[in-house]
């Protein structure tokens, strides 16, 4: 199968700071893509190769088979960078209207209006949105050219829960109909809720690629969860475990579950309402990204 996305031992260096360090990766129609990794582990840099914004140091990446500084090989491409920056005195309309000239084909307006709900703001000046108004039309606007594929950097900067909830919707609605997406966030949820293969990137290396479901169970670190012993207590029976505690729940993450309910057993100590289950994916993610899977 064609990659949309093909880099090989793909590496960007400012000076003596390695952004990239040999990554090879492919990403393929109809897929939707979660980058991770910590602030400054190369996911930004690795967008802006692939949009072509940036020359690689060494290595190889291609965009659906050509160079992405190309501007042939980005017209099924659709991007919403980390900063929003609208022409202020262009309003909504004119504003999608002007970016989907700039395609051979337009996604329908309507059907994108409603996804992104933008039609409050049709008539207004992007200056006079909010933030979280501008990140939405910015979000709407990497798909205006019925793009094959989707680079989301970020995407709900800025937003609040109901916001944010909103424009994974819209987003998983344009999945749906056959965009391939790729998308970094800070927010794991979002990752999770988006996303249905994960790529963990730290200082310029891919730690793990593999649908959602095996990057979290290839993390053997357990949630136990109960009341009755404190943080301490876990602690001193589990050296290496976390321990901390909401409304008189202890919630721990642990190596072997199963090595610390039977010296919670031994200890005496008394508890009630135990709990486990596997790690989640922000537990997978500090894991991985520790070194310590």
């Amino acid at each position: 199968m064609n990659a949309l996305i093909r880099t090989d031992a793909l590496t960007k260096s400012y000076g003596d700071n390695v952004a990239l360090d040999g990554v090879s990766l492919d990403i393929h129609a109809g897929e939707c893509v979660g980058l991770l990794g910590p602030n400054g582990a190369g996911k930004t840099t690795l967008l802006t190769l692939v949009e072509g914004l940036r020359m690689p140091s060494s290595g190889r990446v291609e965009l659906f088979g050509g160079d992405p500084r190309d501007p042939a090989s980005r017209t099924r491409l659709g991007s919403t960078p980390q900063a929003t920056a609208l022409p202020e005195s262009l309003k909504v309309r004119e504003v999608l209207d002007f970016v989907g000239a700039h395609y051979p084909a337009r996604t329908d307006e309507g059907a994108l209006v409603a996804e992104f709900g933008l039609e409050p703001f049709l008539g207004r000046q992007c200056g006079a949105l909010s933030g979280g108004e501008q990140r939405r039309v910015a979000v709407a606007l990497a798909f205006v050219g019925d793009p094959e594929l989707v680079l989301l950097d970020e995407p709900t900067t800025g937003l609040d829960v109901d916001a944010r909830r909103s424009l994974w919707d819209a987003v998983r609605a344009r999945h749906r109909a056959g965009t391939a997406v790729v998308v970094t966030s800070h927010h794991l949820e979002e990752i999770e809720q988006l996303a249905e293969r994960v790529v963990v990137i730290d200082h310029g290396i891919v730690r793990a690629d593999d649908t959602l479901a095996a990057v979290v169970a290839g993390v053997s670190r357990r949630r136990v969860s109960l009341r009755g012993a404190t943080p301490s207590d876990i602690v001193t029976l589990d050296p290496d475990a976390t321990a901390t505690e909401e409304d008189g729940v202890v919630t721990a993450v642990v190596s072997d579950s199963d090595a610390l309910v039977r010296a919670l057993v031994g200890s005496g100590i008394p508890f009630s309402n135990l709990a486990v289950r596997g790690a989640s994916l922000e537990e997978a993610f500090l894991t991985i990204t520790k070194g310590a899977a």
